[in-house]
């Protein structure tokens, strides 16, 4: 299997991100901080040459994908060619808030100068909690089947978060 890691590539204002051999949590905070940049008009997500995707990993995806929505009106595109990584993207709903394709008529032709995002694995384990937290409150919004299967695992991430400032409380 190979490590994971993240390609990245802008063309015409199509942001194309590319996840290769296995995605997981170490890749989240890079891929994050990338998501977070909204200048971009679309997005592709190129998942054919990745091995495996962790849920974190997923639930970033799915929060780029409701943000691109609701700031664009855009729904992004997923390139899934591996019958199981599709099998998993439409087990948490992925098909409701991207559209998954096997192939993109024109993909190949974009000319794509594609650069490795470097990972920044190194997150202090309080703010990897949240990240972990954050993605699979988003899972969990998206069905009740993703609120039955991760309600356990988020349940435990609350109780492990620290108390909110007082100051804070009553802003949001």
């Amino acid at each position: 299997m190979t490590t994971g890691k993240i390609l990245f590539a802008k063309n015409n204002g199509t942001h194309v991100v590319k996840l290769v051999g296995e995605v997981r949590l170490t890749l989240c905070s890079s891929l994050e901080k990338m998501l977070n940049k909204p200048d971009f008009t679309s997005v592709i997500i190129d998942l054919t040459d990745a091995d495996t995707i962790d849920s974190t990993s997923l639930g970033l995806l799915a929060k780029l994908s409701i943000q691109t929505k609701k700031n664009l009106g855009l729904v992004p595109v997923i390139i899934s060619t591996k019958d199981d990584i599709t099998r998993i993207l439409l087990s948490v709903g992925f098909d409701r808030v991207f559209v998954i394709v096997r192939e993109l008529e024109g993909y190949e032709n974009l000319n794509l100068d594609m650069q490795e995002i470097i990972c920044e694995g190194n997150l202090e384990q309080s703010a990897q909690a949240r990240q972990v937290l954050d993605a699979h409150q988003v899972l969990m919004g998206m069905n009740k089947g993703n609120q039955k299967a991760f309600s356990e695992l988020v349940k435990q991430l609350e109780q492990t978060q620290p108390d909110p400032d007082p100051k804070d409380k009553g802003k949001s």
